[in-house]
């Protein structure tokens, strides 16, 4: 299989959009998959190879602040990260409305990522139901345990931080799966995180798997840092391959 790498932009959005060659222009299960914290969309481009040869559609967003939109930090901590997820959340819908615009998705929708990017998929699970399966590699679902942990260690470090931090990122609260796992249903959900994890806490992630037993989540965890490898990449190609079908339904 040759597969098509194409460069576009949707609206200011820079994309890389990756499918088979033979069928840019047929309807096919949609995955959207997101990059991690100062990275950019050519990062995940090896995972949106291996998941396009299965049949799928994927779609590589930059997200605000990073790639093709970079931007210069802020120096109030976690403020540009923040607004990069926000982003993130905002413009999900425009993408995927820009695909089925075109007449090429199903009614297979796919959001997965990395870091950041996995906190985005998560993130997004709350709110639109019309995602079908979905992956979070080395992110949390627990956006605002991550908030509080953000704010202690800033504080501890005597970096600057208004008075209202807590306020002014209050959406958090409307986007943290943790907090409302109803959300979740029965769809499928993988989880992968590494023990070692120097970035986002391993025992976020294992405290989220045991308070939530009776959910369909999917959780592998390795003796890893913040550090993606090629078997974690196939791991999620091939739980996608399980839960959206490549079958056209329109």
């Amino acid at each position: 299989m040759k597969l098509a790498i194409r460069k576009r932009k949707i609206g200011n959005i820079p994309i890389l959009e990756v499918v088979d060659e033979t069928k840019i222009y047929e309807p096919m299960p949609l995955i959207i998959y997101y990059h991690g914290w100062q990275t950019a969309k050519e990062l995940v481009l090896t995972q949106g190879r291996k998941l396009a040869k299965q049949g799928f559609r994927v779609v590589l967003p930059d997200a605000a602040n990073h790639g093709e939109r970079k931007t210069e930090l802020s120096p109030i901590p976690s403020l540009t990260f923040w607004n990069s997820i926000q982003s993130n959340l905002f413009e999900f819908s425009f993408i995927v409305d820009f695909f089925e615009n075109l007449g090429v998705t199903t009614n297979q929708i796919g959001v997965g990522g990395v870091s950041m990017g996995g906190m985005t998929t998560a993130g997004l699970l709350t709110q639109h139901p019309e995602i079908t399966a979905a992956a979070c590699i080395m992110g949390s679902p627990a956006m605002i345990r991550y908030r509080e942990r953000i704010l202690y260690h800033a504080n501890a470090a005597g970096f600057f931080l208004p008075h209202d931090y807590e306020q002014l990122l209050g959406w958090i609260d409307a986007y943290d799966l943790d907090s409302q796992i109803e959300t979740l249903g029965e769809r499928p959900f993988l989880i992968w995180h590494g023990t070692d994890d120097e970035k986002i806490p391993y025992e976020h992630i294992q405290d989220f798997v045991e308070k939530h037993p009776q959910e369909n989540i999917e959780f592998v965890s390795e003796d890893e840092r913040h550090l993606v490898r090629g078997a974690t990449m196939d791991l999620v190609t091939d739980f996608f391959v399980e839960h959206l079908s490549t079958e056209n339904q329109v």
